[in-house]
């Protein structure tokens, strides 16, 4: 995978240096975007690369993939034009019904989102629609933890990239659904937390799509050189607006035609 910039690369080793250390310690960091935005959003690209290797040498396993600012609202408030992606790893992944502890991120906020499994690797750039419909295995609701290790969330584009695109933890359903007869830019959402709603939306706030969302991301992914593979998660994006979470509270998120999940998050520090 290499990605020009130019930035200095020990600036670029710097930054995520300084996310590493934040993700650590558990203390935010000011915002990285001061030393990298020069480079453009390939300079958070490469910080965000450095530590995926950082991560992966260190023993942590990659099994999907996040998309993020999915939503064109969201987007215009960032001056960007197209999503932004992270990585999953296998220790980010919270069994439903084990509960969360609040210990394991910093500035927890929750999304509701349709999870895509893939059934086949996806190498190619140039994938078609229908490829990737093909390659999808099965669908299943999940809940987002996303987190940041920028200080109060002061975050613009190159912030958010190179910290693995705000990526904490998640959440998957446990009961599989197939793409037969399912639209899921029609699959509406509702996200409670003890029974009162947080968040509305439905499956076209992921660019119309999170078929489209997905082929998107698997198109970039074989591009940059780490191609979806057989068995990857892709967490396709927001079906409505993220919301804060405290010890104890209970989310869950309904979507219609795909299922529910919920997550669980401890009310002591345990």
């Amino acid at each position: 995978m290499t990605m020009e910039t130019t930035i200095d690369p020990r600036v670029i080793q710097q930054a995520a240096e300084m996310l590493r250390g934040a993700a650590t310690s558990g203390t935010p960091v000011a915002p990285v975007r001061d030393l990298i935005s020069a480079g453009g959003v390939d300079a958070a690209y490469a910080v965000q690369e450095v530590n995926t290797r950082h991560y992966v040498d260190s023993g942590r396993r990659l099994v999907g993939r996040k998309i993020g600012l999915t939503s064109l609202a969201v987007q215009r408030q960032l001056g960007v034009d197209q999503p932004d992606y992270g990585m999953l790893f296998a220790d980010m992944d919270v069994p439903e019904g084990i509960p969360v502890s609040l210990d394991q991120v910093i500035q927890p906020k929750v999304e509701a989102e349709i999870a895509i499994v893939i059934g086949r690797d996806l190498p190619h750039p140039d994938l078609t629609t229908a490829e990737m419909i093909r390659a999808v295995e099965y669908v299943v609701p999940a809940i987002e933890i996303v987190d940041s290790r920028v200080a109060n969330w002061d975050i613009r584009i190159w912030d958010t990239v190179a910290d693995n695109a705000s990526s904490g933890l998640f959440v998957l359903g446990a009961v599989p659904r197939k793409l037969d007869g399912l639209d899921l830019r029609e699959c509406g959402m509702v996200m409670e937390i003890k029974g009162e709603p947080i968040s509305v939306g439905a499956g076209i706030a992921c660019l119309g799509s999170p078929i489209t969302a997905s082929l998107w991301l698997a198109r970039v992914m074989a591009r940059v050189g780490r191609p979806l593979l057989e068995g990857d998660v892709i967490l396709s994006g927001a079906l409505g607006p993220m919301a804060g979470v405290k010890r104890g509270d209970v989310v869950e998120a309904r979507i219609n035609g795909v299922g529910t999940v919920r997550a669980e998050f401890a009310a002591d520090g345990n």
